[in-house]
């Protein structure tokens, strides 16, 4: 059963009395599914869909991840791998039942990339619509910290003290102590934008301006919308609760089910595109870099700017994403 929220936004009701909300975009009736996960303090949101995506004729899903936004938290009973793949699987099969031909596009920004990547190599005995998955888009990414053991070397001393020291301090310590520095920035839109313009906007380098400047124009968006919209976004994430991002320094550092070097040819024949940002000091190229070593199949791109870059180049990325194939099983041959 699927109730509306608001005019962007579902309601999917789950086993347990949970919600999972999601939002989508393009052609509900198109096997080629395009799945998109949000970082901290955002929720889905497909209310803007990009000129390639809608060329390409697929349907974007882009769920609120557990304990942001209107998804309830997981029950703390349940791992966050098993309870993601439990929501994506009543998800995909409430969207798409029985659909043979379904071709699954995996992709997230930020933290995003943390779920789009237990997703890709989870195991096909516990997620089998993983057999769909046709590839892996990570912006921005995070590397397991469980296997890169110098992750911390990737850090800017904040992220470092959240969420590295955070994780050795016991009782969630530090993430509680970060939640009430930040409660009342992020507490209404017009705090929460204050917020983001002095994090994001404001050190913006003037090739990125640029760039945002020309993206503006193409899409038609008027001067301060994408500001004001993020910000809704970032209020409405928190507004119920901020279990979300309380778990994030534990999922960093958890058993994500998979190590990348160890995945089978099933999972890796399928490709994967990391992007990264050369002025991007929240998510520098370290931990990108580390992925691409560890994925057998993983290629890198860079575009100039900050922390928002691939945003201003999406549909370069999204072209470039798509139109990359699986191997065909049993060859050992790179398809880049």
């Amino acid at each position: 059963m699927i109730k509306m929220s608001d005019s962007k936004e579902k309601l999917l009701n789950l086993n347990e009395g949970r919600t999972l909300a999601y939002s989508e975009n393009g052609n509900a009736s198109s096997s080629t599914v395009v799945i998109f996960f949000h970082g901290v303090f955002g929720i889905g949101d497909a209310s803007k869909l990009s000129r390639t995506l809608v060329a390409k004729n697929v349907h974007y899903v882009a769920p609120t991840l557990p304990g942001w936004g209107n998804s309830s938290p997981l029950p703390s009973s349940t791992s966050y791998p098993c309870g993601l793949l439990s929501d994506i699987t009543a998800l995909i099969n409430h969207l798409h039942p029985s659909d043979a031909d379904l071709k699954l596009y995996v992709c997230g920004g930020s933290y995003g990339t943390v779920p789009a990547q237990i997703i890709y190599g989870a195991s096909f005995d516990v997620f089998p619509l993983g057999r769909q998955i046709a590839g892996l888009l990570l912006i921005a990414p995070f590397s397991p910290f469980r296997w890169h053991k110098d992750y911390t070397k990737c850090m800017t001393l904040p992220n470092y003290i959240m969420f590295g020291l955070g994780y050795k301090v016991p009782f969630r310590l530090l993430p509680r102590l970060a939640v009430f520095a930040i409660r009342g920035k992020v507490k209404t839109p017009e705090k929460a934008e204050k917020f983001i313009r002095n994090t994001l906007f404001d050190n913006m380098g003037e090739e990125e301006r640029a760039a945002f400047a020309i993206w503006r124009d193409t899409e038609g968006r008027a001067e301060g919308q994408l500001e004001r919209e993020m910000a809704e976004n970032v209020a409405r994430s928190v507004e119920k609760t901020w279990d979300g991002l309380l778990e994030v320094t534990d999922v960093l550092h958890g058993d994500w089910g998979y190590r990348p070097d160890t995945l089978d040819e099933g999972h890796v024949r399928r490709p994967i595109l990391i992007v990264t940002s050369t002025g991007d000091k929240m998510a520098g190229s370290g931990m990108a870099n580390w992925l691409v070593a560890n994925y057998k199949n993983a290629r890198l791109k860079s575009v100039v700017g900050g922390h928002l870059a691939a945003l201003f180049h999406i549909d370069e990325i999204w072209t470039d994403f798509l139109e990359r194939e699986p191997r065909t099983e049993g060859s050992s041959e790179s398809c880049y």
